[in-house]
């Protein structure tokens, strides 16, 4: 019988070491921008309680949660009825306590109410860890992937707001992506809810309205009636989800319709002060309003905030905003938030497509050591770990193989220096660094390799 052949679940992925090194080089410019900025780091678990996830997300968002069976006989807390209904809802409540994180702003939220006696507000942190939906893998989509998250919480200032928008501009900046940042306000959106007469059907327009560019407009509309808004209210939604202009005037057209919604000219306000702090210390990227931008996500209530790669076909790869009062589902009320995350996995497949990388970020080991054999290796090793000392990474290849297999390994893995120190360069003292690059080849002693070495 043949034997299985090993995999791994669909929407996941193993790393290679040059995927690692083009992954950290990602990490590492965004957890230093945060750190410009004062963010600092937490973790929180893999797993949370279940209940601390459900209802966070929208129906949409709940049914994408990963639940965790309970540990042995599982089935015993289950209903025998709910089985035999086939009711997978109420089963899967019964025999799940735990799940796999669906993000990191609801677990940080947690967090903040049970640390909140640890914790000096305004509390800005950041958090690059792994997340899990049950989703359908598809390009740039998958069901583990890494989120880079940074929220301040505790501050109802719109400067945080506006340093986000800063953050997200240095980042992808330094990454080299041209970008889109597009803002909203969920203040806004209700009061175009209130505008058409469907002020209770908000959570329902948003889920509508923020598929627009994946579906597009008719089919949005189709769903806004099957979601119960009328004809009327459909249309009459279509002008104000168009609007063009700059955005002043775009904000100017809003204050006109929406000059009866006091939540929506409190979303204008709020947006105009955002532009304002904008204007007076400009973003090098381009940042607009787009009012089709919703998100779906229930717990945003003010700014939202979504980044788009300019030259390749993808989904938003960075995106965030306001939430006043998610601490209060944890019993800790009137606590506001804002924050963003950056999609990880998505700048990846971005730089990919444009070629973005730098060359030295797949090199590992900037020196190899040739081994000529016993002798020669005696010598070579009390200059290898002189190089280390001195910083440079570098490694001696373990074998007295041919000097063609040893140069064929320094050229596969992007070693950019070979040094050889045979017979002739041990009675010298002088030893021959040869640069892979160029193929130009020089004779030193040790001190002036690793002068040579800081150097390049």
């Amino acid at each position: 019988m043949a034997k299985e052949k090993p995999s791994i679940p669909k929407g996941t992925r193993d790393f290679s070491p040059e995927e690692i090194a083009k992954r950290n080089y990602i990490f590492d410019i965004i957890r230093n921008t945060y750190r410009l900025y004062g963010y600092k780091p937490i973790e929180t678990p893999a797993m949370e309680n279940l209940s601390t996830l459900m209802g966070k997300y929208g129906e949409e968002g709940d049914r994408l949660i990963f639940r965790i069976l309970n540990s042995g006989d599982f089935l015993s807390k289950a209903n025998e009825k709910d089985i035999n209904a086939g009711d997978s809802q109420k089963v899967s409540a019964q025999i799940c306590e735990k799940a796999l994180r669906y993000d990191l702003t609801v677990p940080f939220a947690r967090y903040v109410v049970q640390h909140q006696n640890e914790i000096t507000f305004p509390f800005r942190r950041y958090q690059i860890q792994p997340v899990w939906r049950a989703d359908r893998p598809q390009k740039g989509r998958y069901r583990e992937f890494f989120q880079c998250d940074a929220d301040v919480i505790g501050s109802d200032s719109l400067f945080n707001e506006f340093e986000l928008v800063k953050i997200i501009d240095k980042v992808f900046g330094e990454l080299g992506i041209s970008i889109t940042v597009k803002l909203n306000n969920r203040k806004i959106l209700a009061g175009i809810a209130e505008y058409i007469g469907f002020a209770d059907k908000i959570i329902d327009i948003t889920i509508a309205i923020d598929k627009l560019e994946k579906i597009g407009r008719e089919k949005v509309n189709e769903e806004l009636k099957e979601r119960g808004l009328s004809n009327e209210a459909v249309e009459a939604l279509q002008p104000v989800l168009m609007l063009k202009g700059s955005e002043k005037e775009k904000l100017a057209s809003l204050r006109r319709t929406l000059h009866n919604s006091a939540t929506g000219l409190k979303g204008l306000d709020e947006m105009e002060e955002v532009f304002g702090l904008l204007e007076n210390s400009p973003a090098n990227c381009h940042v607009e309003l787009d009012l089709t931008l919703a998100r779906g996500l229930n717990y945003y209530t003010g700014a939202i905030i979504e980044v788009k790669a300019n030259d390749v076909a993808m989904g938003s790869i960075c995106g965030g905003g306001r939430y006043d009062d998610l601490t209060g589902i944890f019993g800790l009320p009137g606590v506001s938030g804002v924050g963003i995350s950056f999609g990880a996995d998505r700048i990846y497949d971005v730089m990919q497509e444009l070629g973005l990388f730098p060359d030295d970020v797949l090199t590992f080991s900037k020196v190899l050591l040739v081994n000529f054999g016993p002798e020669e290796q005696k010598y070579t090793q009390r200059v290898l770990f002189k190089l280390r000392k001195a910083g440079i990474s570098c490694e001696l290849y373990p074998e007295a193989a041919k000097m063609k297999k040893q140069m064929q390994y320094a050229d596969k893995n992007q070693i950019p220096f070979v040094i050889i120190i045979g017979k002739n360069e041990i009675e010298t003292g002088k030893m021959a660094v040869k640069n892979m690059r160029t193929g130009e080849q020089e004779l030193m002693d040790a001190e002036a390799v690793i002068g040579y070495l800081n150097k390049n």
